[in-house]
């Protein structure tokens, strides 16, 4: 069995967090060290096929899920606050709603409980673009990535995932052919009955249109219990966007 790669900050009540697409535990660093200082032992997860956590070819909300349970029984960890953003925050889902024992409270980041068409596609396409073979340094490679994607800020994103796969080689840390070819795994909802009524908090970002007013009942339906705050000035990567406004408003309902 293969355990997830983590970097495990601070200690007290464990307070897992889970990154999304393409990306990895490095993203939740500076959030994840404002947690540990206030008293939280936090675990920043790679999940399979991101970061340096396993690859495999098999890939759904269910396996990820797994995942974690596995990762909390090998670190000896009866339950835990679980945090995760968009496609973490599908993981956080299914593993609230499957595994409610294990998650004391919840967190959804920017994601609601509902189905996504593929919508990644052009970022997916650019990535596609990078020939590694002539491509031989970050400046390159963000130079091709740049005539297909003009947000720097997401281009800079991506580059975090590049790495010396052997000398003068460099790749993606994260699986893109697996990942690339699941792309409507990774849009897939929660079961229709799945129920988690423990304390949950989703926080949405006032210019991303992942979370709508519209997406209010289908989320009290899965989680009763759950508040849906909004972070003002931030779009989809709203804790990197405005990470104070999420850290005061994630504490507040972690200290409630």
């Amino acid at each position: 069995m293969e355990i997830l790669h983590s970097k495990i900050l601070g200690e007290g009540q464990p307070f897992i967090i889970l990154h999304g697409f393409l990306g990895m535990s490095d993203n939740w660093k500076t959030l994840g060290t404002q947690y540990a200082e206030n008293g939280f032992q936090v675990h920043l997860i790679d999940q399979r096929n991101h970061g340096k956590s396993f690859h495999s070819p098999d890939f759904d909300y269910e396996l990820l899920s797994r995942d974690v349970i596995n990762y909390m029984d090998h670190h000896q960890l009866d339950s835990s606050i679980v945090l995760g953003h968009s496609m973490g925050g599908k993981t956080a889902m299914q593993l609230a709603t499957s595994h409610p024992e294990r998650v004391t409270k919840l967190i959804v980041a920017d994601i609601a409980p509902k189905f996504y068409p593929p919508h990644h596609q052009d970022i997916v396409n650019a990535l596609d673009k990078l020939d590694f073979d002539k491509i031989t340094s970050r400046t390159e490679a963000d130079e091709e990535l740049s005539k297909y994607l003009r947000n720097f800020g997401i281009r800079q994103f991506l580059l975090k995932n590049l790495y010396w796969v052997e000398q003068g080689k460099l790749g993606f840390r994260f699986n893109f052919e697996v990942l690339k070819n699941k792309m409507e795994e990774i849009g897939d909802n929660i079961a229709p009955l799945a129920l988690y009524d423990g304390p949950t908090l989703f926080l949405r970002g006032d210019r991303s249109e992942y979370i709508l007013p519209n997406d209010y009942p289908e989320i009290k339906k899965h989680f009763p219990n759950a508040q849906i705050e909004t972070i003002d000035n931030a779009g989809h990567w709203l804790h990197a966007e405005n990470p104070a406004q999420f850290f005061e408003k994630s504490f507040a309902f972690l200290n409630s």
